[in-house]
């Protein structure tokens, strides 16, 4: 054991551990860095998932227990904090209400922003730790000016920076990334190695509280209330047939819409104001602009000019060439050099320049090519 004046000088990390690989080699990996760690699960529902659904969810009991043991195995402690409360007002009831409103959320940014990087740093500081550590394949490097940076994973596969956009400096400067260097394949090896259980336990894939997908019976069974039938139409204002509730489509749908026609058609519009869906063939479901709001930066303050940079309107995509122009305090817009595919309001566009992330918003409506 070191000397009690070396103890004093120790930093130390709450590690976010959701009771995967990820979290549990980040735990390990921050130990080895000279860490004293402590094992956080944040308990985000008051339910469990439906049977058959708990391998490819996350935050059951039994992702606490695997989290539980893998803190044990490494000599931490574990704590379970109860978060469902924050995260139903945070992350579910927005969810909920950005789908009424005809746009298309993403739950997974806003249980960053507001829980795992939020409400979970708040405890970290009580626990007197120094930073909020966590499994995401992403890098925070610090600038000569000490302005703190966000990069990409060295994993393109496995690169999380997408939905880590919104950090803040104050944030930015408590959080550690201890996988940001490695491959998947690599953490699970240092899994196997160290004798942690979970090594090759499969990755969440679906959004925590909807394990089945099912997107429109969540929010009917949530809300309570029955979202009406209405009209699909061309763009002319032509009947097609007839949808069964705005919240049960997004934008570039193709698939379950129960109309005949000559050719594919999409979804390119949900319209609110007469709870119409407006279908259209797939070359117009095409964008070059879009305004965001909710914006963050991160190398900078504000955009003092048009920047050129890429751009990425959903996770999995490779980022864009586009202009970035500030039209406001909390606006940008975006202009694509070729235009879109299915850009979709309330979802996030998030800004590159190579491996560094310099910010994103919201999209908030998208113009036509």
């Amino acid at each position: 054991m070191p000397p009690a004046a070396d103890c004093a000088h120790r930093p130390k990390a709450l590690v976010a551990m959701s009771g995967g690989v990820d979290s549990s080699v980040a735990a390990l990996l921050l130990q080895k860095d000279g860490y004293d760690c402590i094992g956080a699960t944040m308990k985000l529902r008051r339910d469990e998932p439906p049977d058959g659904a708990g391998n490819r969810t996350c935050c059951t009991a039994d992702d606490a227990a695997d989290a539980r043991s893998a803190a044990f195995r490494l000599g931490m402690e574990h704590y379970v904090f109860n978060m469902a409360e924050d995260f139903d007002r945070r992350v579910v009831e927005p969810f909920v209400r950005t789908y009424e409103a005809g746009r298309t959320p993403n739950p997974c940014i806003e249980c960053n922003r507001w829980l795992k990087f939020g409400l979970l740093l708040d405890r970290a500081r009580t626990l007197g730790c120094d930073a909020v550590a966590t499994g995401h394949y992403a890098r925070v490097q610090r600038r000569a000016d000490g302005r703190w940076l966000l990069c990409k994973g060295a994993d393109p596969g496995k690169d999380q920076s997408y939905v880590l956009y919104m950090l803040t400096q104050e944030q930015l400067a408590h959080t550690r990334f201890p996988l940001g260097e490695l491959t998947k394949e690599r953490v699970r090896r240092i899994a196997e190695e160290a004798g942690l259980l979970n090594a090759r336990k499969t990755d969440s894939q679906d959004i925590c509280f909807v394990p089945d997908g099912d997107y429109a019976a969540f929010i009917r069974r949530y809300t309570g209330k029955d979202y009406p039938a209405g009209d699909f139409v061309d763009e002319s204002g032509k009947v097609l047939g007839r949808h069964k509730g705005l919240i049960g489509y997004t934008v570039g749908q193709r698939r379950g819409l129960g109309v005949a026609a000559d050719r594919p058609l999409y979804v390119r519009a949900k319209r609110t104001e007469d709870n119409t869906i407006v279908l259209a063939g797939g070359e117009r479901l095409f964008s070059r602009r879009l305004l965001a709001r909710n914006i963050n930066l991160i190398p900078f303050d504000k955009l003092d000019r048009p920047l050129r940079c890429g751009a990425r309107i959903r996770y999995s995509q490779t980022e864009q060439p586009a202009t970035v122009t500030q039209t406001g305090p909390d606006e940008l817009e975006v202009v694509f050099d070729r235009p879109q595919r299915a850009v979709t309001a309330g979802q996030a566009v998030v800004l590159y320049d190579g491996d560094l992330v310099l910010g994103g918003g919201t999209i908030w409506e998208t113009e036509d090519m």
